[in-house]
């Protein structure tokens, strides 16, 4: 490990992988979130050229194909493996659970990049808004059922690994409302598209803290900012204005140069180094920026245990089953 570089804001995701080789060799990896043009494809496309097995997910089934050509292209023996789940969907994410518990391979990191942003009050078939389910019960479950699968890449040498990439809105406003989140309602929030993501945003963080407490060294779970990339996420009208409103972008909805803009390799350096980097192994719980543990930067709000506890319990109720270890 004194051999390993110090990662900064400017590392890319292809240097820490590099430089982590060792680590990520031999490891069946699942991201969720990877089409092209997005930090989790990046992530995808570096672990790839290292890994044993790499998981990637998305509800496009062509979607998902272009990102497994694009990675096979440039590495030719990279295993890939398609799997389909929508993360909005209790069941599809029951059904993508099962696939991947079927499969021979254990799981040694699981990486929970998808998410949805900026969205219209909108509720799923669950009855859940739509961007907690993308970006919360989804993910909660998903991690659920996958952690018998995780558990049993377990070694003298290995603790299995949970990421969930958040975001530095994690800490606006007020953080979860509790309330609203398990009895959604079109109005409770003014301006409920952004409000929602900022919020499911700190409820990836609590859940990570939260998850590191229960599972007492079984799992090491991290969560992260990837920081200010202009990715796919800034495809809406409706994130486009509100980055607008923000000064972050220009009129014409582009990157405003003055702000600390890192590129799609660069912000997917952080997930590669919360999923392998060895210094990390007694901080599960922590969160990362620019590549090293920044948890003087999380929100009060997102840090609270009792909140995570509580949200811990509600999120159980709202998927009707227990999540335990």
């Amino acid at each position: 490990m004194s051999s390993l570089p110090v990662f900064t804001a400017t590392t890319t995701a292809e240097e820490a992988a590099a430089a982590l080789a060792a680590q990520i060799r031999g490891k069946n990896v699942l991201i969720t979130g990877t089409s092209i043009n997005g930090i989790g494809f990046e992530t995808a496309r570096v672990i790839a050229q290292h890994a044993n097995l790499v998981i990637i997910t998305g509800y496009n089934q062509e979607r998902l194909k272009l990102s497994e050509d694009a990675i096979k292209k440039e590495n030719p023996k990279a295993n890939i493996y398609r799997l389909t789940i929508n993360l909005s969907s209790l069941a599809s994410v029951r059904k993508a659970a099962a696939e991947v518990n079927a499969l021979h391979e254990p799981l040694h990191v699981l990486i929970n990049n998808a998410a949805t942003a900026f969205k219209d009050f909108a509720l799923t078939e669950d009855g859940i808004e739509q961007q907690y389910a993308t970006n919360h019960v989804g993910p909660f479950l998903f991690t659920k059922l996958l952690i018998p699968k995780l558990l049993a890449s377990a070694s003298d040498t290995w603790t299995p690994r949970v990421v969930f990439v958040s975001s530095v809105a994690h800490g606006y406003g007020t953080g979860v409302d509790l309330e609203v989140f398990t009895a959604p309602e079109k109005g409770k929030h003014p301006e409920s598209g952004h409000a929602a993501y900022r919020e499911t945003k700190a409820a990836n963080v609590l859940t990570a803290g939260e998850l590191a407490r229960r599972s007492k060294g079984k799992i090491n779970c991290y969560s992260l900012n990837p920081g200010l990339i202009f990715t796919n996420a800034f495809g809406s009208d409706a994130a486009v204005a509100i980055f607008q409103q923000a000064g972050i972008l220009d009129q014409e909805g582009a990157p405003v140069p003055s702000h600390d803009w890192k590129t799609i390799p660069q912000g997917a350096s952080t997930t590669v180094v919360a999923a392998f980097d060895p210094r990390l192994n007694d901080k599960s719980g922590s969160y990362l920026d620019d590549c090293a543990i920044a948890d003087k930067d999380v929100a009060a709000h997102a840090k609270d245990p009792a909140i995570a506890a509580k949200l811990w319990e509600l999120t159980e109720k709202v998927i009707g089953e227990k999540f335990t270890l």
